[in-house]
Parts: structure tokens; C-alpha cells; sequence
């Protein structure tokens, strides 16, 4: 069994994780997530993003432009981990509402093109985050939960509709 690493989280920070099934082969779900230096292909609250350190491999550094309305104007993310192989990635947030956010996303075939249903793809997402003080655990842990669930469902649907314009 490959070596994933999902987040544990201590006493002042919580987390979670979420799934999402996607009904798209795996190849094709990680061609757009693993690319950090186009978060916006697939996040709805991304406006834009700039790499401002190395060019999309492990040690870069993307700045985020947020879509108004949310209560952070930009974000700085590194990438800490991209693995081709396992098809797992690994971001920290360091500036940001979510204090010292890291969060593991790894992707799993189920079904294949082989076995007749054109493959279909498990995305698991685990995140720890600070607490500060005076916030509470459920409260923090409800606005990552929303921000990760929106992204993986936009992920779904932006992936399931390349899947099936490529089987048109």
C-alpha cells in the first residue's frame, strides 16, 4: 500500500476530511488538480493566480487573488508535496483566515475504461488548521469545510463535463 500522509491535527487547531466521487478517470481529475499554478481551472473562489516562487513543482509559491465577497482578499499557498505516482498533493497556507492551513488531497481509481465504465475517480481531502482564540473549533472547521466541499464538487463538475465532451 502507498505511503499517503492525511493530516492529524493538536489541542489548538482542527480538521477534517471530505470525499468526493468523481465520474471521470483518475488521469484526467489529476491533469487539473496538480496544476498549482492554475488553481482557478476548478476553485470558484480563485479570481486569479500568480506563481512568486519556482515554476509549479514541490518549494513553489502561488499567490491567489480571492473573488469579492470573501472575507480574505488574497492568499499565499506553498506546495509542499506533488507525487505523480501516488497522484497526492500537499498545501500549506501560512497568511491567511485559515492560520498555518495544510491540507493532503490524493486521488483513488475506481472502475477502469478497461472495465467498460470509463473510470471513475475518489478525491479524499484532509485539512488541520488553527484556532485562534476567541473562535471555536466547530466554527473554523464549518468555513474550511464549505470552502473544500465547494471546490471538490466545481472539481467534479468541470472534470465529468471534459470527460464527457471527450466521449462525444
Amino acid at each position: 500500500k502507498p505511503n499517503i500522509t492525511h493530516s492529524w491535527f493538536i489541542t489548538n487547531q482542527c480538521g477534517s476530511s471530505l470525499v468526493q466521487s468523481i465520474d471521470a478517470p483518475l488521469p484526467l481529475v489529476w491533469s487539473i488538480l496538480r496544476r498549482f499554478d492554475n488553481p482557478q481551472a476548478y476553485k470558484q473562489f480563485v479570481k486569479s493566480c500568480t506563481l512568486s516562487l519556482d515554476d509549479g513543482g514541490i518549494g513553489s509559491v502561488r499567490e491567489v487573488m480571492i473573488v469579492s465577497g470573501m472575507p480574505v482578499a488574497m492568499s499565499m499557498e506553498g506546495l509542499d508535496r506533488l507525487d505523480d505516482d501516488l497522484h497526492v498533493m500537499m498545501v500549506s497556507i501560512g497568511d491567511h483566515k485559515l492560520v498555518n492551513y495544510r491540507s493532503t488531497t490524493s486521488l483513488h481509481e475506481i472502475g477502469s475504461e478497461e472495465e467498460g465504465n470509463g473510470g471513475r475517480t475518489v478525491v479524499l481531502e484532509s485539512y488541520v488548521v488553527d484556532v485562534p482564540a476567541g473562535n471555536s473549533k466547530e466554527d473554523r472547521c464549518s468555513f474550511a469545510d464549505m470552502i473544500i466541499g465547494c471546490n471538490l464538487r466545481s472539481l467534479a463538475r468541470v472534470t465529468e463535463g471534459l470527460a464527457n465532451s471527450n466521449n462525444l
